[in-house]
């Protein structure tokens, strides 16, 4: 399943900095934009994975998962 992000990009001087609009805490800087891209999505994926092992260690043996859509 893919869901949608939203990059918000900005030229900061020689910098691109940015973030993704719906997590909190994926941000990043590069000399580029394609760069700024590809670490704003490699900074997701690792975020996401380490969110989903802590949301299912904390929920304990016994959870399901259930798909939602917004």
């Amino acid at each position: 399943m893919t869901s949608p992000f939203t990059a918000i990009c900005t030229q900061r001087g020689e910098w691109w900095v940015g973030w993704i609009e719906e997590i909190p805490g994926v941000n990043a800087q590069e000399r580029t934009k394609p760069e700024l891209l590809a670490s704003l999505k490699e900074i997701l994926l690792e975020a996401l994975a380490f969110n989903r092992g802590d949301a299912r260690a904390a929920a304990g043996p016994n959870y399901t998962e259930e798909p939602l859509a917004v």
